[in-house]
């Protein structure tokens, strides 16, 4: 993700000066969350978070492939991950867990009710917290990037979680850091090449093999993923209605069709592989109107924030399997919010299914538009 630039000595204030200030915008403002609070206090959540240490919030020891692979103990919970316009909610078990076999970083993968990839080179900090929101207790474990942004956070739930095997867990990897400072760093912005050889590029993209590779090809010319799709419209890409959200999801709805959503950040990506049932659009906001397109299913939640929203884009990307299509959708700094696939195994063509929702989607003929 792009970096946004945030001055030092403001994001890392002291403990007692950002508790302070906390308190006085939860006073002012008591429907913020804290994401919400961080940003109009010019600092991090993960700062914001660590000034409660003490009271509610322990920080936690930075040995996340032991930690990650110790999640399965706490039952049924919800397992939550954002970034700025979308959130995906899981509610199940950590089942098959895989970590990579020595050090502290790398890239786990987890299978089942809850699906992820964790980017451990991007974890930085976890803390367990206990919070009473709302007249609800609320527990869970929270996990940060060195900037301080939410990578995963992990809710028990009452009744189906393992509330001793959590407590354990905390006294196990507790730190003997409970300082209520947090130091957190902006990421440097990404810098990309200048110039791309459009047909060499669009050679590469020709003949990938696997969806996996577009990554990286995208590493191999340095481009950013947003201009490459510009870069390939009317070959491989395809710009759509930014609106096309939540056509998607009313359609795969309407005909029971199972969807892959990817929704991602720096630290984790999570995914929903199965159908979506019950699609609802909500307009709320106390700052301004705000639209938000929801999946509102027993096990699983997708909030998607529309207005940030800026541009959606067909993607096909020819496989040894025939072409696979997705839906890719962007809000206004270029940033990947969320993808759409049909369901498909390795092996298998997509469904026709799948390629009937995306062709009935409404094309935009000048990228001006878009």
């Amino acid at each position: 993700m792009e970096d946004i630039t945030i001055d030092a000595s403001v994001r890392n204030s002291s403990a007692a000066v950002l508790s302070k200030a906390w308190k006085g915008i939860q006073n002012a403002k008591p429907y913020l969350r804290i994401r919400e609070a961080a940003k109009e206090l010019n600092t991090s959540e993960a700062a914001l978070l660590a000034t409660t240490i003490g009271e509610n919030c322990i920080r936690l020891a930075p040995n996340w492939h032991d930690l990650v692979k110790r999640l399965p103990e706490l039952g049924h919970v919800m397992a939550l991950t954002r970034n700025e316009s979308c959130i995906l909610e899981h509610k199940g078990v950590f089942a098959d867990i895989n970590v990579p076999c020595s050090g502290n970083g790398g890239v786990g993968t987890v299978i089942g009710p809850i699906e992820a990839r964790m980017f451990f080179f991007k974890w930085h900090v976890a803390f367990a917290v206990e919070q009473e929101k709302s007249g609800r207790q609320l527990t869970s474990l929270q996990v940060f990037d060195k900037a301080g942004d939410a990578v995963l956070k992990v809710y028990l739930q009452e009744g189906k979680s393992d509330y001793d095997a959590y407590y354990r867990l905390v006294q196990d990897f507790r730190s003997e850091d409970q300082s209520p400072e947090q130091y957190t760093q902006p990421y440097a912005a990404k810098v990309y090449a200048r110039e791309i050889d459009t047909k060499d590029f669009l050679g590469d993209w020709s003949e990938l093999q696997d969806t996996h590779d577009f990554h990286g090809m995208l590493a191999k010319h340095n481009i950013h993923r947003h201009d490459a799709l510009e870069l390939a419209r009317n070959i491989f890409t395809f710009p759509v209605a930014a609106s096309s959200t939540l056509q998607i999801l009313e359609s795969a709805a309407e005909v029971k069709l199972p969807v892959m959503i990817f929704v991602g950040n720096r630290g984790n990506i999570q995914i929903h592989q199965d159908k979506v049932k019950t699609v609802r659009v909500l307009e709320r906001g106390h700052n301004g109107p705000e639209t938000w397109v929801n999946v509102l299913d027993p096990s699983f939640n997708m909030h998607l924030r529309q207005d940030t929203v800026a541009t959606a884009w067909i993607v096909r990307k020819p496989t040894r399997d025939d072409i696979v299509t997705s839906v890719e959708v962007f809000d206004e700094n270029k940033e990947l919010v969320l993808s759409f696939f049909g369901l498909r195994k390795p092996g298998q063509p997509e469904m026709e299914e799948w390629r009937k929702i995306v062709s009935e989607l409404t094309l935009l003929v000048n990228l001006q538009n878009v």
